[in-house]
Parts: C-alpha cells; sequence; structure tokens
C-alpha cells in the first residue's frame, strides 16, 4: 500500500479510535502496529479490510449502546456494557492477519504488486486466509454487538431448547446470526474489489459468477465462524450470574475464569464474579 495513502489513513484510524475512547492507551499502541504491518502489505485488500472491520464494529458498539448497558452488570455491579477495546481484543481481531500480512511482504517484498489471483497457489491461500480472518471476526463482532438487541431471549448453541441471560457465553439468537453473516457478507464484497483477478487472455477466465460464489462462500464462512465462536464460548469461557439481577457479570479486558464455568451450566447464580467476554 502507498506510504502516501497508509500514513494518514493509520492517523486517522487512530484518531478517530482515541476521541471515541474505542481502544486502550494499550489498545491503541498494538493498533498503530496491526495497521502498519496491514500497510505493508503489497496490496491495499488487507489494510482496508482492517479499516472497514474496525468501523463495522465501533459503530455497531454504539448502536443504543445505553440499553445494551442495562443489559448486563459489570464486575462491580453496575451497568455493564461493551467498554473500550484491550490489546488482547486488538490481537485476538487481527492478529492472524497481521501474520499473514508478514508472510506476504517477506515473500514478496515491500511494493511489489501480488500475482494475479490463480498464478501462485501459496499467494492465493494467503491472501484467502486474510479474508478469512476478517470475515470471521466481522461476523462474530456483530452478532455479538447487534444480537443481545434481538427481541427473543437467546438459546445455548449446545442445547437449543434452554433460553439463557443475554451476554452468555455461547448463547446465540436468530438476528444475532443474521447480523453476522451480513457484516461478513459486506467484507466479501469488499475484498471482491481488491483481489487481483488477472485481465488477460492468458489467464483462467473469472466470470461473475465465479466472483458471486466466491462473495457467497466467503460470507458463509464468517458466518460460521460467528457460530464456532460461540461454541467455543460455551465450552470453555465462564458465565456467572448477578444473584440479585439474573443478569451476565462482565470482566474487564476478557479474562477467563474457567473454574466459573460450573455457575452457568448448572443455573446456580455467583455474585458479582467475572466472566470472559466473547
Amino acid at each position: 500500500m502507498k506510504p502516501l495513502i497508509a500514513v494518514p489513513a493509520i492517523g486517522l484510524l487512530l484518531l478517530r479510535a482515541y476521541r471515541r475512547k474505542s481502544l486502550t492507551t494499550p489498545g491503541l499502541i498494538v493498533a498503530g502496529l496491526t495497521a502498519t504491518v496491514h500497510a505493508l502489505h503489497p496490496s491495499a485488500l488487507a489494510f482496508t479490510l482492517l479499516g472497514v472491520f474496525f468501523l463495522l464494529g465501533t459503530q455497531a458498539t454504539r448502536v443504543k449502546h445505553n440499553i445494551k448497558a442495562g443489559l448486563t452488570l459489570s464486575a462491580s455491579g453496575h451497568a455493564g456494557g461493551e467498554g473500550p477495546r484491550t490489546s488482547t481484543q486488538v490481537l485476538a481481531n487481527s492478529g492472524a492477519a497481521s501474520i499473514l500480512c508478514l508472510v506476504h511482504v517477506f515473500r514478496y517484498g515491500i511494493g511489489t504488486a501480488l500475482p494475479d489471483y490463480g498464478q501462485d497457489r501459496f499467494s492465493d491461500l494467503v491472501l484467502v486466509g486474510i479474508i478469512c480472518n476478517y470475515v470471521s471476526v466481522t461476523a462474530d463482532t456483530l452478532s455479538s454487538e447487534l444480537g443481545i438487541l434481538s427481541p427473543a431471549p437467546p438459546r445455548l448453541i449446545t442445547n437449543p431448547l434452554r433460553t439463557v441471560p443475554r451476554g452468555t457465553n455461547g448463547g446465540v439468537t436468530v438476528g444475532g446470526i443474521w447480523y453476522g453473516y451480513v457484516g461478513s457478507l459486506v467484507i466479501a464484497l469488499t475484498s471482491l474489489f481488491f483481489i487481483p483477478f488477472s485481465s488477460s487472455s492468458n489467464s483462467t477466465p473469472y466470470t461473475i459468477q465465479y466472483k458471486i460464489l466466491c462473495v457467497l462462500a466467503l460470507s458463509i464462512w464468517g458466518a460460521l465462524g460467528s457460530l464456532l465462536d460461540s461454541l467455543l464460548g460455551a465450552f470453555l469461557q465462564a458465565s456467572v450470574i448477578d444473584r440479585r439481577t439474573g443478569k451476565i457479570v462482565e470482566a474487564p479486558g476478557g479474562i477467563k475464569h474457567h473454574h466459573l464455568f460450573y455457575a452457568i451450566q448448572t443455573r446456580h447464580p455467583t455474585k458479582h464474579k467475572n466472566r470472559q467476554g466473547s
């Protein structure tokens, strides 16, 4: 990506995050490093997807924030709601894509154009890996941030007949799954404009039907990635209910407390304990 575009773009993203308090101070530092790595990628694809994900995620977090804050509790017993993202959360969302960006940089260098899609299988695989990272994390973020507002109570993904409190790890709603799919679809459509499809007559012709199939496959992959995250959350992450209100208690920074998993599984609430947010 050209420095003339990358430098001001990174500055604008970080300035937006700082002004809106979307990230903690360590989160801002890690986000700056992550954005720089994405900007070094030979294609504008990686940085563009990072930017689209960030904008979609921050906007989804702000949607009816006051209402969402009242649906869960913080560890101190006050209203919950998503606080500033930490450095751990930044890495969880963009770490894999950053590694793949560096793989491309080390293989092809900075400022060198990528081979046309279909001409280098390794390059294609890395490129698709970056896209898959962002369709999945976008689907998961929008599913979590908007699904909690669904009028229907969430159901445990491991037992769909069982309803659980909003904010429970492993809890899903039809609305949340739909919003997640829409988010992954936006990322998939965006990527279509940056994949280096060849227009040469000697190359494999990529018809509009093929490109539509790619978008559908990638967006479905993102939705499945979000469901996988919910499944892992149901098995590996603790969800604790406040005894007084019946609301889920959120922990700052996404700290895991595996020994508290028993609380949600048996419906015996534990007062003012932390859980890891999904």
